[in-house]
Parts: C-alpha cells; sequence; structure tokens
C-alpha cells in the first residue's frame, strides 16, 4: 500500500522548556525525501515522533501503512546477535524446536520457514556474509550500519526512516544504500548532511525554527531555491525597513512643518495685526490638520511596522562564514611529509599497510581513501606520531596539526581563548583577541568553555586555533571531519579551509566535501599498496 506520514499541528517542546518546533502541518508520501536542517534543530527528534518511539508536547502523528526507522544511536546489548536486529531470534528458536520434532501444532503453525533466507538474503544485499549468530560488537562501524540498514526490510515496511544513514560508511558501503534507496519503491525520509545522498533525493524538506519548506527536487535545486527565497526575503526586509525610515523621516518633517506653521500664528497672535476671529478659526483649522497628519503618520508607521515584522518572521537570519587568514608560510618546493617503506597497523603479524612510500612538497591536498578497515586512521596516527610504525619510516618536515571529528587539540575544560593561547604561544593578548574575532569569537564568547560549545562553534574555534594565529600550522591532518556536521557547519568548515594556503591531508567519503576544498591527488589504500592519481576534481563529476 501507499504510505503517508500526516503531522497535524505537531509541536514538541524539551524538557528544560526550550521550543524545538511549533504547530507544524505536514503530509510525506511515496518517494524519497531528504529532511535537512541545523544541528539541533530538532530532526532526529521529528523522526522519533513519527515512529512513535517519543510523544510529541501537542498535535499528532498519523500513519498509513508500516513504519521502519533505522537510528544511528541505538547501541547493542550484550549477548544479541544479528538475528536480532531481525527480531527473528524467537522464530529461529522455533524452527529449530520444529526441526527437532518438539513444537506443538500451534508453534508450527506460526512459523515463518522463511525467515532466515530472507535475513541472509537482505544481509547479502548489503554485503554482510556473518553467519545470523554474530554478535554486532564483531562488526566494525561500516558493517553494522550495514546491517541495519539490511534489517530495514524486515516485516516489509512500506515507508522507511533514515537518520544519517552513510555515517561509517565507506565508498562501497554508500554505494550499496545508494543502490537500494534507487529501487525503493515506498515511502523515505532521509535525514542526511551527506550532499551526494541529497542529491539522489526526489525532494528536500528544510525544518528551520520556522516550520517545515518543501523543495520539489533534490539538493541541487534545493541550493538554488534555498538561496533565491533568502536572496528575495532579505530584499524584502531592506524595503520594509527602508519604509520605516521613510515614514519616520516624513512624519518628522511634517511636525516641523507644523511647529514653523504654528510658531507664525503665535506670532500673529502676539502683534494682534489680524481679528481674533481669523486667529480662532486659523487655530481650529491646524489643530484639524495636526490631528489628520498625527492619525495618518500613526496608519503608515503601524503599515510600515507590521511590514518590517512580517519580514523579519519570513527570515530566519543565518550570516555566511568567511574568513580571512595570514599565510602560512609553506613554500612550494617544501618538504611536507615523507613516508618511506613504511608499515602499520596494531599486530606485527598482521599489518594494517606495509611497504607504503610517498610524499608530499608544498601546499598539496591530498585524500587518504579507502574502505572500511583499510588502515586509513591507522596511516594518520602513524604519520602524526601517535602510533610507531611496524616497519619503515615516517616524518612530518613542517608544524601540522590533527584535526579529527572531535577537534581533540582542544582541551574541552579550557576556554576558547585559553585554548588559543595553548596552542599559539608566541601570539600575544591583543593578536589572539583579533585572530578569535574573525572567527566570530569576539569578547565574552572567546571565554567560553570548549566543553559548551556547539558542533558549529567547536569546528570554528578548532580552525581558529589551528590556523588563526600569527604562524599557522602548514599542515593540516583531518580525519573524517564531515561526520555528524549539519550542512551549515559544512560551509564553515570549507570556508575555512579555503581560506588557508597551507598543505592538506584528509580522510573523508564525503565526495562533494574533497571537490569544494580542491583536492587535487588521492592516495588510495589496498591490499596490492597505495595508488596517486592525480585530477581527482575530474572523478568526482
Amino acid at each position: 500500500m501507499h504510505a503517508t506520514i500526516t503531522l497535524s499541528g505537531l509541536s514538541f517542546t524539551t524538557a528544560d522548556g526550550h521550543s524545538l518546533f511549533n504547530n507544524i502541518d505536514a503530509v510525506f508520501g511515496p518517494g524519497l525525501t531528504g529532511l535537512v536542517g541545523r544541528n539541533g534543530v530538532g530532526k532526529t527528534t521529528l523522526l522519533k515522533l513519527m515512529a512513535g518511539a517519543i510523544a510529541p508536547t501537542s498535535g499528532a502523528v498519523s500513519v498509513a501503512g508500516r513504519l521502519a526507522l533505522f537510528d544511528q544511536s541505538v547501541r547493542s546489548r550484550d549477548g544479541e546477535t544479528l538475528a536480532d536486529c531481525f527480531a527473528i531470534t524467537d522464530m529461529l528458536e522455533m524452527i529449530r524446536e520444529a526441526g527437532e520434532g518438539r513444537a506443538s501444532a500451534e508453534t508450527v503453525g506460526r512459523i515463518d520457514w522463511l525467515a532466515e533466507e530472507k535475513a541472509v538474503a537482505a544481509l547479502s544485499r548489503f554485503d554482510i556474509a556473518y553467519p545470523l549468530t554474530t554478535p554486532p560488537s564483531r562488526l566494525s562501524g561500516g558493517e553494522l550500519t550495514r546491517a541495519r540498514l539490511a534489517a530495514l526490510t524486515r516485516g516489509d515496511p512500506d515507508f522507511i526512516l533514515l537518520d544519517e544513514p552513510t555515517n561509517n560508511l565507506d565508498a562501497a558501503g554508500r554505494k550499496l544504500l545508494m543502490d537500494f534507496l534507487g529501487g525503493w519503491r515506498g515511502g523515505a525520509l532521509v535525514v542526511s548532511h551527506d550532499r551526494e545522498l541529497l542529491e539522489a533525493m526526489t525532494e528536500i524538506a528544510e525544518l528551520t525554527s520556522l516550520g517545515i519548506t518543501r523543495y520539489g527536487g533534490n539538493y541541487g535545486f534545493y541550493e538554488r531555491e534555498k538561496a533565491a527565497e533568502v536572496e528575495n526575503r532579505e530584499r524584502r526586509l531592506s524595503e520594509a525597513e527602508r519604509e520605516v525610515r521613510q515614514v519616520s523621516a516624513a512624519a518628522r518633517q511634517r511636525a516641523e512643518r507644523k511647529a514653523r506653521t504654528d510658531a507664525k500664528g503665535l506670532k500673529a497672535r502676539k502683534r494682534k495685526d489680524m481679528p481674533k476671529m481669523v486667529l480662532d478659526g486659523m487655530k481650529a483649522q491646524a489643530e484639524a490638520t495636526a490631528a489628520r497628519q498625527n492619525a495618518l503618520n500613526d496608519r503608515q508607521a503601524e503599515r510600515a511596522a507590521e511590514a518590517l515584522s512580517e519580514a523579519k518572521a519570513r527570515l530566519e537570519v543565518v550570516a555566511p562564514f568567511a574568513i580571512a587568514l595570514p599565510p602560512s608560510g609553506l613554500a612550494a618546493g617544501r618538504r611536507v611529509l615523507k613516508a618511506d617503506r613504511l608499515a602499520g597497523g596494531y599486530e606485527a603479524r598482521a599489518p594494517l599497510f606495509c611497504d607504503l612510500s610517498f610524499e608530499m612538497t608544498g601546499p598539496e591536498r591530498v585524500a587518504i581513501e579507502g574502505g572500511n578497515g583499510a588502515g586509513k586512521s591507522t596511516l594518520v596516527k602513524t604519520l602524526s606520531g601517535g602510533l610507531r610504525p611496524l616497519g619503515g619510516t615516517a616524518e612530518i618536515c613542517v608544524p601540522f596539526a590533527l584535526f579529527d571529528q572531535a577537534v581533540s587539540l582542544l582541551d574541552p575544560a579550557a576556554s576558547v581563548r585559553d585554548n588559543f593561547r595553548r596552542l599559539n604561544p608566541r601570539d600575544g593578548e591583543n593578536a589572539c583577541r583579533a585572530a578569535l574575532a574573525r572567527f566570530r569569537f569576539r569578547a565574552d564568547e572567546a571565554l567560553k568553555r570548549v566543553e559548551t560549545l556547539s558542533g558549529g562553534e567547536l569546528l570554528r574555534a578548532g580552525l581558529a586555533v589551528a590556523i588563526g594565529g600569527s604562524r599557522p600550522a602548514q599542515l593540516l591532518i583531518l580525519d573524517e571531519p564531515t561526520n555528524h556536521l549539519d550542512l551549515e557547519s559544512l560551509a564553515t568548515l570549507e570556508a575555512g579551509l579555503n581560506a588557508y594556503d597551507g598543505a592538506l591531508l584528509v580522510i573523508s567519503h564525503d565526495r562533494v566535501f574533497l571537490e569544494r576544498i580542491g583536492i587535487a591527488t588521492r592516495l588510495a589504500l589496498s591490499g596490492d599498496g597505495p595508488i596517486r592519481r592525480q585530477n581527482i576534481a575530474q572523478d568526482l563529476s
């Protein structure tokens, strides 16, 4: 059947009294809809409300059809197996008992004899070959994500809800997901910051503090429409502000003319060269005119204020992030790093990579690619000195900063200012404050503790500390920096990296991100050694 999800006057307020969204009305039906919005706006909460996992503060959710939810935050319990992901553990036990002749006729009548076969086939579609008795803890992050995606098909749902499904997936896993969604004939609502995935959607819905806005196309269409919409609303706001100023100026001019007229009348009375009846008539006429002008002023001011208020209400102001940075001083011919016959991993008997040799020179921008478990993060740890090589040598020849998902170069308990001073000891207080201000940490904002920052603020703080000082790192190493970021934070990260003139070594599965920060070379880790390929932008097109 065709599934629909209907939201009627839906509102949700958190336990601490924060209103996430208010009085939302929307209907979602067949097709692929991408749900976008800033972190903290309530996208995951909205999915949980749709799935019935939590209750709304007011309003209602009506679902026609069977629903399935993919939630990255679900943690496996001790003793669970892959069969539990499909909710067929009891069914497999019933099949086993029937095979041993211990099942009652009633039990045999309730058995789905194809349960195991269907689960194995679903796992196979996502390239998972583990037995159903395998604990989820045995799987890598990417494998577990694929297994849970495979389990979505249990119960033949009509509508699926996916929360950040590409997190932890490598390129192969992403392709499997894209193939799955390409063949999906029901409804799907996909929360994602993955622009490549969002390009495959038939519709984008944006959740903001103002509600849900629908855009009838993929992500590229949404970007164009959103930009035009924001431009139009900003123009209307500017026009409304100009109207308020003009109304105020006109009222002031009328008041000045009245004051001059009143002054003339007062002089005439003092001169007593006109009859009192005439003067009284002039006074009455002036007062009537003043009353009409005051009423006109009030009406015009009220209309202008209403237009301004409406224009402001239609515009959720999110200022774009742009930054000018001091030069890193990295010369074009300077050796940045060198690996010579490098082997790395956690066991000498089973290195994740070996005989790896490569160099970076000058402000190169290089991506490290490979499947889950290929050793990408291990390579970064080995290059940066966090892990001893199992063989060969690795050397970074310039000042560098390691920028991971958690931005762990920052001390969470310290302020943004103190982190900057710690990692840029040659910069004085004035230089520190000026640098932080460029990243929008002005005055007391610079004194915020890192642990209190939002995701976007954390990114800006990490960038400020790593590349905002008078002597920025000449090499930035980034390990999956885009995971868990909203689209606004992604734009912040891209703007900062595009203003940086040093070298970049990046691990990321986000092809659009790699293209937008100008990655020109990739190093692919595989079983038969590394491969360097130029002109990655052509591969991304």
